[in-house]
């Protein structure tokens, strides 16, 4: 298990996909895959950063990465404002570019990419962001 706290900054994005590509290498997974994994939680994190700590500098993420038999976990926990992840429209991908909202990819992405991902919110606790991958 890795389990690390980042200050929730985009120059700590790069440090985040190490420790993803780190734990994965270990797990066994093609290159291929780990490059999915990373973008995963580089959406993930930037999310978290844009959006949850918009307007907050000295906010930071929990992240744990883990193997649970086949299965890549990556939790992300953070205090910021929470958010309904079934209000988010899927895009319309057919769309012409100009007409495309900008943003609203990333939840999209991290659903395509990984197995499974679930939210949930408390107030005492945070955010908890789990996204799940299966090796094989």
């Amino acid at each position: 298990m890795s389990k690390k706290t980042f200050p929730a900054r985009f120059e700590f994005l790069d440090e985040i996909r190490d420790l993803v590509a780190q734990i994965a290498r270990e797990g066994g997974f093609t290159e291929k895959v780990i490059y999915s994994l990373q973008l995963a939680a580089d959406e993930a994190a930037s999310n978290i950063i844009e959006h949850a700590y918009e307007g907050i500098s000295d906010a930071s993420i929990d992240i744990n990465c883990d193997m649970e038999g086949d299965l890549f976990v990556i939790t992300m926990r953070d205090t910021g404002l929470s958010f309904d992840p079934s209000k988010v429209k899927k895009p319309d991908l057919k769309a012409d570019l100009s007409d495309r909202q900008i943003g609203g990819l990333g939840v999209y992405l991290m659903r395509k990419l990984m197995d499974e991902v679930s939210y949930a919110s408390n107030p005492k606790t945070g955010n908890l962001l789990t996204m799940t991958k299966r090796r094989g």
